[in-house]
């Protein structure tokens, strides 16, 4: 499975960003090494995520427990 393109952002624990337009996955790099994705997410989603004040906060609030994920 490939990665898109990351964007990194500025957070105290998450390191970069990218998302998948085909598939609808955003991936998630934390500042520790782990990467995961998320899945269906729509692409307006990730602007959200990627336009946050605080990309952790809104990844918390917002994907946690509404989209299912795994460790990429």
């Amino acid at each position: 499975m490939s990665m898109p393109e990351m964007q990194p952002v500025s957070s105290s624990n998450i390191a970069a960003i990218g998302y998948d337009a085909e598939r609808q996955m955003v991936y998630v790099q934390f500042l520790n090494g782990s990467t995961y994705a998320y899945k269906g997410v729509p692409e307006h989603e990730f602007e959200n995520l990627r336009t946050a004040p605080s990309v952790g906060s809104y990844l918390n609030r917002c994907y946690k427990n509404v989209y299912p994920y795994e460790r990429a």
